[in-house]
């Protein structure tokens, strides 16, 4: 056997990049993933928060009560009015990697982020990056493209009020095809804002305020009717909300982090549940199910942990154990709180324990009278499974099956075999994975979990997202509806979409479900194919192509052969966030859409019905 040679390796191959260089060279080390702002994760929504976050923690200090966000075009611009940076430290601030006050403890002792990277990132990743600090008569200000300086302008008079305002458009070049969904910024604000009573955030002329705290937080995210008002209790370093739902079979729970939305939880939003359950049995005197107590909990918890290490620099999962010298373990400080603060709560208020009491034995009830059909259930479950009849995994699981592994993982849901075979052949086996549906799911609307594991289709992709127990250990990230764009697609849509609404709304409100989009035409010629998602844009292509051109109406995805899939769900895929608006609540919204008022339906889509025009035709 011939030897082949090793490559050479010495000091020429040895290369130093700048701060800017390295950021833009490996930005998911800074901001996580980059998408295109379809996901509230996205990199696009990394950077407005890392600048968001540096006015907040101004506020926290007792300075500035309002932040100014807009976004137009693409273009951020956010304005505090906290200290301002010193104007002499305005470039490095921005420009200088491990540069901030942050490393101050004295000065910041309970911040978001401690690294200093968070505005270097933002600088370095933006085609365009304009700083300005206004302190005590003066303003300075700096501008940048791409990380490199291009004006440092010189300490000037002004009569501006003090604070800082950066403005900044994200580089196409990283961010392709990014556009911000009003819904995803709206929702970080309000949280923003929750966690901050008393401060005043302005996004495009809407104003966000909350004066009770996570109280407001549940009033305003819970969309159906609960047991009883939401238990608020508050301490130094620590605050807690909770309440029941009447109709929900899960739990559910916002929790934070020195004011970071920790999506993926972590140590103290484990710590929360066991507190709960702890404290309820103490309360009861009884070794209730844990599933009994946790069942249809809504609940929030905002902690302030000195110097807290997260899991990454996105900050979604808390991996402190320590709270901070003298204050234990962040376990030991939320197991202690509530079992004082809350066992004190339902003593005082024996209305509210009573109710929690009757919920708590109607759910052991229930799981009593479900227990067999379940066992059933999760056996037929496990069967499918080691036959790989409807899940094609990815091999991500297969290395590891850790929860924080699901992030850049990704489930198809499809509609048979023709369909979910041009999937799985061109998917990304790493990461991509399939579960093939057999014919129309049921409509679930009104109907009880029983009905979740009675079905077999129900029981089975339950059982492939792992979702029984809440999202907690939920294995893919991005749930996606992978259907024909025909009427029965779209219906097929529709029932998937009423499944998790009525069973796992969480799934939904936490930004895991999504539609696939995929081309309805393909239009071409001897050197060019086009693949076009909607008339308009099938219009624009026959207009340069020429009306010679062939054109191709895909009628369902199993027409799409594995080769065109791979462009649909690669870098250049095209998903639609299933959102949930504030104008209804689920229930009203399952009971007009999948309810029995036929004749509202009809009237509704008369009323929408919008008839396009034959391109060709228009174009001569």
């Amino acid at each position: 056997m011939a030897k082949t040679s090793a490559a050479s390796y010495d000091e020429s191959n040895i290369r130093s990049l700048d701060w800017k260089e390295h950021i833009r060279l490996r930005p998911g080390m800074y901001i996580g993933k980059l998408g295109d702002g379809s996901a509230p994760d996205d990199g696009i929504y990394i950077l407005l928060k890392e600048v968001i976050d540096n006015s907040i923690d101004e506020f926290v200090m007792g300075v500035g009560k309002t932040i100014e966000v807009s976004i137009q075009q693409g273009k951020v611009n956010v304005r505090d009015y906290g200290r301002g940076i010193p104007l002499g430290k305005v470039v490095d601030c921005v420009s200088r990697i491990n540069t901030g006050a942050k490393y101050d403890s004295k000065a910041f002792k309970k911040s978001v982020g401690l690294n200093g990277v968070g505005t270097k990132a933002v600088n370095a990743l933006s085609d365009y990056f304009v700083v300005q600090s206004v302190r005590e008569g003066e303003v300075k200000k700096a501008e940048f493209e791409r990380g490199e300086l291009t004006n440092d302008a010189p300490v000037e008079v002004s009569s501006k009020r003090k604070g800082t305002q950066i403005s900044f458009i994200p580089d196409r070049e990283i961010f392709r095809n990014y556009e911000f969904v009003d819904e995803y910024v709206e929702r970080m604000l309000w949280n923003y804002v929750y966690l901050n009573p008393g401060l005043t955030i302005l996004f495009n002329g809407q104003k966000f305020y909350s004066e009770n705290g996570l109280k407001d937080l549940l009033a305003n995210e819970i969309d159906q009717p609960t047991m009883h008002e939401a238990i608020h209790l508050r301490g130094e370093d620590i605050e807690i909300a909770l309440t029941h739902a009447e109709k929900s079979q899960s739990d559910q729970y916002y929790s934070f982090v020195n004011g970071q939305h920790t999506t993926q939880g972590g140590t103290h939003q484990t710590a929360f549940r066991e507190a709960i359950v702890k404290t309820f049995r103490d309360f009861y005197q009884k070794n209730f199910d844990v599933s009994d107590i946790r069942q249809s909990i809504i609940g929030a918890i905002s902690i302030k942990v000195i110097e807290p290490v997260f899991e990454s620099q996105t900050k979604t999962k808390l991996g402190s154990h320590d709270m901070g010298p003298d204050l234990g373990t962040v376990r030991s400080y939320i197991l202690d709180f509530l079992k004082t603060k809350l066992d004190n709560y339902l003593h005082r208020n024996a209305e509210v324990a009573e109710i929690i009491q009757k919920k708590i034995l109607r759910a052991e009830k229930e799981r009593k009278e479900l227990a067999g059909i379940q066992k059933l259930a999760r056996e037929r479950a496990k069967k499918a499974s080691l036959h790989n009849k409807k899940l094609r995994d990815c091999r991500q699981h297969y290395n590891d099956q850790k929860a924080g592994s699901r992030l850049e993982t990704t489930i198809f849901i499809t509609e048979g075999d023709s369909a979910s075979g041009s999937i799985t052949k061109s998917r990304d086996v790493n990461t991509q994975a399939v579960f093939s549906l057999k014919g129309k799911p049921l409509n679930s609307f009104g109907l009880s979990k029983k009905i979740v594991y009675e079905n077999e289709e129900f029981n089975l992709l339950q059982a492939a997202l792992n979702i029984e127990e809440g999202l907690e250990n939920l294995r893919y990230n991005k749930v996606v509806i992978a259907t024909d764009a025909d009427v029965d697609g779209m219906h097929i849509r529709l029932l998937l979409i009423t499944f998790f609404l009525q069973f796992f709304p969480e799934l939904v409100k936490e930004g895991h479900l999504y539609i696939l989009q995929t081309p309805l035409f393909r239009v071409r010629n001897k050197s060019r194919t086009d693949y076009c998602y909607s008339d308009e844009e099938k219009r624009a292509s026959i207009l340069e192509l020429g009306h010679k051109a062939e054109i191709t109406r895909f009628k369902g995805l199993g027409e799409i052969s594995p080769e065109e899939f791979g462009h649909f769900i690669g870098s250049e895929m095209r998903l639609e966030p299933v959102l949930l608006g504030k104008d209804q609540t689920i229930d009203a919204l399952l009971s007009f859409y999948m309810g029995k008022n036929t004749p509202d339906r009809q009237q509704f889509i008369i009323q929408n019905l919008r008839v396009e025009k034959d391109p060709i035709e228009e174009a001569t």
